[in-house]
């Protein structure tokens, strides 16, 4: 009996055993899941991420990583990225792209989401007219030290319509990419109404600095973290230095964005944005969060805080961005209010100071705006804000 039962026994040991083997193996080859950054936002795009490879792999070979990546864990590339981060866009399904997060060569997988610009409709003008003086009243007069000449300010945006007498044929097409083509025109009204109050001659803090339009917005003023990105890095590769970028725009907190700020402000582009229209904690959204930015709340013509501007310990400077008038899509000009009206008279202002000081990096210019600005004027900041409005001397 003792004979019979024993190896019976030890047959379905090694049975059970290797049915346990079995089932660890499969368990085993089932594909790691990563995390995905920003999951659940609201203004996120289903099947649309972006992807951050780790910094080691070299610039070379990031166009090939993404393909094999994509071949390995499925989906297909966008945009790629080499200069503002090294990552690429990414069409997938979401559980796709958490295997491609678990990858070692992925730094983060952050799910792709809308950015919109930063202002709204309104009516009259005096911006430039505040900037150069400590205080109220107005004098009726803008004094300036130079107009940003030998300078090139990119507007990262709708797009700027180009034709306008107001710019003098210094405003050029960089590149589109919501159409991805050379031809960045405004369709919606926005950039153009930026790129006046940076540059063109009778609205512009910068009367002389170049304009390079860099479409990421589309005719309804939206655009994806992937474009924002996108746009981001072209202007890191090909910028004409000194060099300043403005981006009107904002968004939900963003790793990716943030990246490419940081790393195009490391490649020597001064970045100026918006702090956003919540009236909320400008550390929540990006790229306002984002440090090496210079990050601009807006005032109204009597040194209030704007109602709509954000505010905190992630903004840098105020300036003026209620009922501004600059120049409008198409001729003629118009009327606007945002932290979007305000942010380019910061990218003018950053533009004179490299006139003047062509070698100064992004850092310095920043730490220049912010120890010339009129200090402790602007009424009700909130909470964190530095108290420093915009002074051009």
């Amino acid at each position: 009996m003792v004979n019979i039962r024993k190896p019976l026994y030890a047959g379905l040991l090694a049975a059970v055993t290797g049915l346990s083997v079995a089932v660890g193996g499969t368990a085993a080859a089932q594909p790691e899941e990563g995390q995905i950054r920003g999951a659940g936002e609201g203004a996120a795009i289903p099947g649309s991420y972006v992807v951050k490879l780790k910094d080691q792999l070299g610039i070379s070979s990031v166009g090939d990583t993404a393909a094999e990546l994509t071949a390995r864990h499925g989906g297909s590339v966008g945009l790629t990225y080499t200069a503002a981060m090294q990552g690429f866009s990414a069409n997938m399904s979401e559980k796709q792209a958490k295997r491609l997060a678990a990858d070692p060569r992925v730094e983060y997988v952050e799910q792709n989401a809308v950015l919109t610009i930063q202002g709204t409709q309104n009516n009259p003008v005096w911006g430039l007219d505040r900037i150069d003086q400590r205080n109220l009243p107005l004098s009726k007069t803008y004094t300036y030290p130079n107009g940003g000449e030998g300078v090139t300010s990119y507007i990262a945006d709708t797009g700027i319509y180009m034709q306008h007498p107001d710019f003098g044929g210094r405003a050029t097409s960089g590149y589109d990419f919501i159409d991805n083509d050379t031809n960045a025109s405004d369709c919606q009204g926005h950039g153009t109404h930026v790129a006046g109050t940076v540059g063109s001659t009778t609205y512009g803090v910068a009367k002389s600095t170049s304009l390079v339009a860099v479409r990421v917005l589309n005719c309804s003023g939206s655009g994806s973290y992937a474009q924002i990105v996108a746009g981001i890095d072209w202007v890191a590769k090909n910028a004409k230095k000194p060099a300043v970028l403005n981006m009107s725009l904002g968004g939900g907190a963003a790793s990716s964005v943030d990246t490419a700020v940081r790393n195009a402000s490391n490649a020597g582009v001064t970045v100026v944005v918006a702090s956003g229209n919540s009236n909320a904690n400008a550390c929540n959204y990006s790229p306002a969060r984002a440090p090496e930015a210079i990050t601009v709340n807006a005032t109204d013509s009597s040194d209030n805080r704007a109602s709509f501007s954000n505010y905190g310990t992630c903004s840098d400077i105020f300036a003026p961005g209620v009922s501004v008038t600059s120049t409008r899509n198409g001729g003629g000009t118009t009327s606007m209010s945002g932290t979007s009206m305000a942010s380019p008279h910061v990218a003018g202002a950053a533009a004179i100071y490299l006139s003047a000081n062509p070698s100064a990096t992004p850092a310095q210019v920043q730490t220049a705006l912010k120890n010339a600005a009129t200090n402790g004027v602007v009424k009700n900041p909130g909470s964190g804000s530095p108290n420093k409005l915009l002074y051009v001397s």
